[in-house]
Formats: C-alpha cells, sequence, structure tokens
C-alpha cells in the first residue's frame, strides 16, 4: 500500500511538473506572440495629411501607399519599428559607441574605438544644418518608428533575453544608423594606412614599387579596356622580413588574412538599352556584406501624389536610416551602389614634446587639442570616463608608439544629409548623376540608368579635395609637411562621371574604377584586384547585343573559377614525378587538382578547395612574418590590406624566379611551391578528416544567425538559417562567405518594373515566429529570382486621419 501511494505521489509530482513546464512554454510563447505586429484593421494617427495604408504581400513585403511623402516616412517607421527594431537599436548603438550599455565589458573596446570620432556629436550638428523640410520629413519617420514600438503589445523580444527595455527613437539616431555604415563600408582604412606605413618604415622606396602595384592586368575599369601601368622591376633584394617564418601567432594572423578576402564585396551594373531588347536601360545591384538574421535591408514599395500623377518607388531601404530608398527604382531611374574603396581617410603623424605638455605639432604647426570627455555606461559595471583629444585635423590616436590626427571625411561637414531622397523623383540618368555628388553617405560607385535607355557612373558622397593626390597620400602622412591631408571635400561639380560609354555596358565590383585622370580623384583605398569586376564585365559582353533582365540577373550568379584556375595549374605543374616519390599524400593532393576539379567554386569541388588553399598557402610561407609584426601594430592590419594585389606580386615572382627573392629556408622556387603544398595539405587533414572529404562546400557552409543567438545553443538552432553550403567565393560574381555575401540580388528596367527580379537572405521580419522571418531565404541559397515588386495583398494596415 505505501508503495502505491508512494507511486502515486510521484506521478502527481511529475504530471504538476509538466504541466507547470507547458504553462511556462505557454507564457513564452504567448508573450513571444505578443511582440508580433499588427498586420491588419486600422490605426488612428495625429497628424497625417490623409489616410496611408500599409499592402503586405505572402511574404511580408509592404506596398504603403498615401498621399503626400511624409505620410510614406510615417508609415515607413511604423513597419520598420515593428519588424525591426532591435537591429535598429544596434546600428544607432555602433554609430554612437555605446553598445556596451546593452552588451556590457565585451563591447567595450569596440565602443572606445568608435566613440573616438563623437559621431553622436556630429549628428546633432548635422540636425542643425538641416533644411526646415528635411527635418520635418526626418521627424515624421521618427514619430512613426516610435508608435510603431508602442503598439506592440509586448516589448521586442530581444530585451527580453537581454533584460533590458528600448529606448525610444530620435532625429539623431537615424543619422547614427548612416554612420554605422560609415564604420562597416570604409572602417578598414586606418588599418590599411598602418600597413602601409609600417612597410614604409621596412622596405626601400624600389622595393614599394614592386611590393605594391597600383594596377594589375586583371583590372576593368569603366574608361577603358585595361589600365596600362608599366611593371615595377623586381628589385635585387628582398626585405628582411620576406619569407621569415610564421611567428607564434601565425595561426590566428593566417586564418585573419584568409577570411579577409571573403569580406570584400559588392556588384553592380547597367546596360544601355542599344543592348536590351526593348531599349531600356537594365540595372543590377549585389551588395556584399556580412549576412546576419534579420538582413541589412528591409524591402518595400511606395506609391504617393506627384503634381497630377502618382510616384511609385520600389527597393531597399535600411531601417532606422532616414527612410530613403536606398537601392532600386522610381520608374524612369534605376540605381544602386557597390563601395568604392577610395582614399578617404589620412593618419597625420603628430610630434608630442615632453617640454610642451598637453601640445603637438602638427604639419602646420604647434597647437592644443581641446579634451572633451564622453561617458560609456557599461552594463553591469561602472561607467568609463573617455578622454579624447580633438585637434584640428581630428581626433588624436595612439598607435603603435606615435600619435596620429585621424582625418577622415566621414567627420566633414556634409557627410550626412538626406539628400538621398531626390533619386526617388529623378527623371533620368543626367538627373541622377547630378545629385548623387551632393549625397551624404559613405561614398559609393552610383551606377543608374533609365528608361530611355541610358546608362551612366560616377561616385555619390563626399570626395577629398586635396592639392597633392598620387600613392603618398595612401600613407600616413609626415611631421615634414612634404604631403598634406585632404583641404575639404570635392565640389560636386568636379568629380568624375561616365554617361552611356561606346560598348553599352558600366560595371563596377570595388576594383579600380577609371584608367583615366579622374581616378586620382578618388584615390586608392585599398581597391579589390579586379578579377570579380572583369568576369562580369566579360559576361555581360557574352550575353550579346540584345539582352534581358533575366540574363543579367544570371550574371551575379556566376561562379567560374577564372582567378583561381592559374594557380591550379602551377601546383599540377610542381607536383612532378620527383615531387610526388615517396609523397602518398601530395600525390592525392594532384589527383584531386585533376578530377575533383569543376572549375568552378562548387560546393562538391574538392580541386576548387585545394587550388585556393595552395594559393593561401604560398601567401603564409611569404607574408607570415611580416603578418605577425602588424597583427601586433593592428589586429585588421596585414599585407593582404596593404594590398589586394598580392596575388599578382607572388604570380610574378614564381614566373621570373629572382634569387634575391627565394627565403633562404627554400633550395628552389620549386621547393617552395612544394611547401605551400604541403602547407595546404596539413591545414586541410589537420582535423584528421581526409582530403577528400575538403570540398569547397565544407569550408563555405552558411552560419547566418540572429546577434543573440550565440548565448546559448537553444537559441542559436531557433535564431539560425540553415547551414547550407554555398557556391561562390570571392574573385568571381557569386561572392558568397560562411557569413559575408550577395546581400540582396536586384535586377530591374525602369519602368517595367513588373519584369524585375530580386532575392536576399532572411526575411522581412527579425521575428523567429513570424511568417516573414526566413521567407524567401531559400530562393537566395539556390538564386531563384523572385519578383521584385511586392505581390497581391495578404495584410492590410489602415492608417487614419
Amino acid at each position: 500500500m505505501q508503495k502505491r501511494g508512494f507511486v502515486r505521489w510521484t506521478v502527481r509530482i511529475l504530471l504538476g511538473l509538466i504541466g507547470l513546464v507547458l504553462l511556462l512554454a505557454l507564457a513564452i510563447w504567448m508573450y513571444l506572440r505578443a511582440s508580433l505586429p499588427k498586420l491588419d484593421g486600422s490605426v488612428s494617427v495625429a497628424g497625417l495629411g490623409a489616410n496611408v495604408s500599409v499592402a503586405r504581400d505572402a511574404r511580408g513585403v509592404p506596398l504603403i501607399s498615401g498621399v503626400n511623402r511624409n505620410d510614406i516616412a510615417y508609415a515607413t517607421g511604423y513597419v520598420h519599428a515593428q519588424d525591426r527594431f532591435f537591429q535598429m537599436d544596434l546600428l544607432r548603438r555602433v554609430g554612437a559607441g555605446e553598445l556596451s550599455e546593452l552588451f556590457g565589458a565585451m563591447a567595450l573596446q569596440t565602443d572606445r574605438n568608435n566613440r573616438l570620432h563623437r559621431f553622436r556629436t556630429r549628428a546633432q550638428q548635422a540636425l542643425q544644418a538641416m533644411s526646415a523640410e528635411d527635418r520635418a520629413f526626418l521627424d515624421r519617420y521618427v514619430t512613426g518608428v516610435n508608435d510603431g514600438l508602442n503598439a506592440l503589445t509586448a516589448k521586442p523580444f530581444e530585451y527580453t533575453l537581454m533584460q533590458a527595455n528600448p529606448r525610444l527613437w530620435t532625429a539623431a539616431d537615424s543619422l547614427l544608423v548612416v554612420y554605422a555604415m560609415y564604420f562597416d563600408l570604409q572602417g578598414g582604412l586606418q588599418s590599411r594606412e598602418l600597413a602601409r606605413g609600417w612597410l614604409a618604415e621596412t622596405t626601400t622606396p624600389e622595393q614599394r614599387a614592386f611590393l605594391l602595384p597600383e594596377a594589375t592586368s586583371w583590372d576593368a575599369p569603366i574608361d577603358a579596356d585595361s589600365i596600362s601601368t608599366p611593371l615595377a622591376p623586381i628589385p635585387d633584394k628582398a626585405p628582411e622580413w620576406w619569407g621569415k617564418p610564421r611567428m607564434p601567432d601565425a595561426v590566428k594572423v593566417a586564418a585573419a588574412a584568409a577570411n579577409f578576402v571573403d569580406h570584400v564585396g559588392s556588384n553592380n551594373w547597367a546596360v544601355a538599352g542599344s543592348r536590351s531588347k526593348d531599349g531600356v536601360a537594365i540595372v543590377a545591384d549585389d551588395m556584399h556584406l556580412n549576412v546576419s538574421l534579420p538582413n541589412t535591408w528591409y524591402r518595400l514599395a511606395f506609391e504617393f501624389r506627384e503634381g497630377q500623377g502618382v510616384r511609385k518607388v520600389a527597393g531597399l531601404t535600411l531601417p532606422g536610416a532616414p527612410p530613403v530608398v536606398v537601392v532600386g527604382s522610381n520608374g524612369r531611374v534605376a540605381w544602386g551602389y557597390t563601395n568604392s574603396y577610395g582614399d578617404y581617410l589620412d593618419l597625420v603623424t603628430l610630434e608630442v614634446d615632453p617640454a610642451k605638455p598637453g601640445q603637438v605639432r602638427t604639419p602646420k604647426g604647434w597647437e592644443t587639442p581641446v579634451t572633451i570627455t564622453e561617458t560609456i555606461v557599461i552594463k553591469g559595471a561602472a561607467a568609463e570616463k573617455m578622454g579624447i583629444r580633438e585637434s584640428s585635423l581630428g581626433p588624436l590616436r595612439e598607435l603603435g608608439g606615435k600619435t596620429y590626427a585621424v582625418r577622415w571625411l566621414a567627420h566633414q561637414a556634409g557627410a550626412l544629409n538626406l539628400n538621398a531622397k531626390r533619386l526617388e523623383t529623378a527623371d533620368s540618368v543626367a538627373a541622377a548623376l547630378d545629385i548623387a555628388p551632393t549625397m551624404g553617405i559613405p561614398s559609393q560607385n552610383f551606377v543608374a540608368g533609365d528608361a530611355q535607355g541610358n546608362i551612366g557612373w560616377t561616385i555619390a558622397g563626399l570626395l577629398p579635395f586635396r592639392s597633392q593626390q598620387g600613392v603618398l597620400t595612401t600613407y600616413p602622412m609626415p611631421l615634414d609637411g612634404s604631403v598634406l591631408s585632404f583641404d575639404s571635400a570635392l565640389p560636386p561639380a568636379d568629380y568624375p562621371r561616365v554617361l552611356n560609354p561606346e560598348s553599352g555596358i558600366i560595371t563596377t565590383a570595388n576594383s579600380r574604377q577609371l584608367a583615366g585622370p579622374g581616378a586620382a580623384l578618388i584615390g586608392d583605398g585599398g581597391f579589390d584586384i579586379g578579377a570579380r569586376n572583369r568576369q562580369a564585365r566579360d559576361g555581360l559582353l557574352a550575353l550579346g547585343p540584345k539582352t534581358d533582365v533575366t540574363s543579367v540577373y544570371g550574371v551575379a550568379l556566376d561562379d567560374r573559377a577564372l582567378f583561381v584556375a592559374p594557380w591550379r595549374e602551377r601546383a599540377i605543374k610542381v607536383l612532378d614525378a620527383a615531387a610526388l616519390q615517396g609523397k602518398p599524400l601530395r600525390a592525392e593532393f594532384l589527383e584531386h587538382l585533376d578530377k575533383g576539379w569543376s572549375g568552378r567554386a562548387s560546393i562538391d569541388s574538392v580541386g576548387y578547395r585545394l587550388a585556393r588553399q595552395f594559393m593561401w598557402a604560398m601567401y603564409e610561407e611569404l607574408y607570415d612574418g611580416a603578418n605577425g609584426q602588424l597583427f601586433q601594430l593592428d589586429e585588421r592590419a596585414s599585407m593582404s590590406t596593404a594590398s589586394s594585389r598580392w596575388y599578382a606580386v607572388v604570380a610574378r615572382l614564381l614566373d621570373e624566379k629572382p634569387a634575391g627573392w627565394l627565403p633562404a629556408q627554400h633550395a628552389s622556387w620549386e621547393a617552395l611551391q612544394l611547401a605551400a603544398v604541403d602547407r595546404a595539405i596539413k591545414q586541410l587533414t589537420d582535423n584528421g578528416k581526409p582530403l577528400s572529404s575538403a570540398t569547397w562546400g565544407a569550408r563555405n557552409t552558411a552560419s547566418i544567425a540572429h546577434p543573440i543567438s550565440s548565448a546559448s545553443p537553444m537559441l542559436k538552432r531557433w535564431l539560425s538559417a540553415p547551414a547550407d553550403k554555398l557556391p561562390g567565393d570571392a574573385h568571381m560574381p557569386r561572392v558568397a562567405g560562411a557569413k559575408f555575401g550577395q546581400s540582396q540580388r536586384m535586377t530591374v528596367s525602369p519602368g517595367k518594373e513588373d519584369q524585375g527580379v530580386f532575392n536576399m537572405p532572411g526575411g522581412q521580419s527579425g521575428h523567429p515566429m513570424s511568417p516573414y522571418f526566413l521567407n524567401g531565404h531559400a530562393e537566395w541559397v539556390s538564386g531563384k529570382p523572385l519578383p521584385f515588386l511586392p505581390g497581391h495583398a495578404v495584410h492590410t494596415l489602415t492608417f487614419v486621419k
């Protein structure tokens, strides 16, 4: 009897515990449901000019319809906040250097680095300079954001997990989101200058001319077939650090270097009406960024009254930023961007004299910097007071035992404004090219096409006005004033531009844009080597004289391994009978290069991965010693940040075999290459797996997740996209990495938006319980195009005056 009673008592406890767990699960589910937005019905809104509707299609893409543009701005803010508020919050905190308030001490170093630029103060200054019309437009967006946030029955789920509360949005926050993009798109410029400064101290001018070529045969500029730059002679002797063995931390250094190449990207192109089947220009754009959940971009379309008609605009917005279409089409003009990688930041060397405390000497003389104290709030710890010294040339930074002033275009007046909104009503490419140089955004390659078939390129955003131009400005500025930093921003009328080139095609892909004199106005801030742009340009030309949207879109999916193929051939050549004698792994390596080669960065290709690994192993054999020293100077500095053209340098050495550049530990250039093969083999088999398992897909596996997913394995499963194996790589149009790649793909003809195509990673919503969290992601993985415009309305929310 006692035993049966104990069993019944135990069963009751277990049932009770199960019930409590179920109740807790139900409560969590109900809470999460409560943080989802309202999609149907009506909402009364003060201050509207007229009623506004938000009609979402089956993928959650809204079509916002209203009478005036300010009402559209309000509705955009509302949907941004309901679908993406936490993402917006992170972006403003990145821009302001305020992440530690949410994440604690783990984010403190990032905040220190970013707070140096005092972008919150600069955002307030930009607001004061804004016209009354633009400020009213921005304020309507801000009101929409806060109304959308407050309309949620429960706060966004991320704040509950982090035991925090969301802070209301302000107009300055929207400008900070744009500053966050400055960090994303130009944040590597300091590291590049430091790396090149170190090179200036450890090489002769002749060695630098060889190691840092200004162009290579891969370049495919807009205004010429190629760039004719004479090859610098190979000096008799290499630098002291050349070919030195790896440093103790070289594994970390090598990993950083090998992954850097995955993080350069963006393609766009325009095909003139003379080459399209219907006489209308075709514009394609795929911007390459870090990919997470939710995606960087938020899709929408809107329509509002313009004169006696209706203006319709569709494309991408950046949640939190001023509510304009970043990339898209307005029915008459379509446009897109790639990062321009110009020379937009200078480190100016300063002198500090102990006999003159508090003063610094600039190239213009002695001065006393102003010290400003910034307070960094840290979750779970006392706030930190950070003193920032501002000179006439910019904030001061101590790097490698030296004092520099950081002079960055992002600090200039005009670095932020709302002029991008004017593109929404541009009626021609010529008009769009006039607008682009006036825009306050990180400087981008701007490519556009119009309904009349015209195409054009220029730079959107600020360019530096330099009294001196050339390669010397890519190094830290010397104290003697022999090389000066930029004076101010270049007047928009002086910007380079290309309109309707004879080829009927314009392509950009982060490489050098021009062969002509306009190139000096942009400068080299880390151009890509150009292979991707050449492959895209040649791919478009191969489409023939009359092409269409579908074919032009297909170029973005080109994963042919044209850049890596010569490295495969080099590895095959060096693996001769003598090299294979008694070396079974080398023999297997050769077999995979032969039979496992698809000619593409395809997920099942072992040959592609081995050839690429060999290429990077050659880099490590020659540059490890330098990278170890650069890593101590700056964790983002390496020889690959100093110049993306190292591939051409190494290839030339392997072809010409100069004795003075062969590292002492190798008996011959063939022995050096075999050492690289052995290094690649070791790297691919150290995990205990055979070479046959080293497919490209095994390395290039998507790791796309929400930023807070790393808090626990359970969260990661819930807040991640599938671990798909991704075709594509850096030096081809289809750029793909585990956490980096094409953040969207768009191809459209203005006026024919209903024929346009689009896809992007993730979905519209940042909420894992939303049906729009991953809606469309599978199509992005496969490359299947989806319609550019929103489809039929499934949900309609109306804002009532």
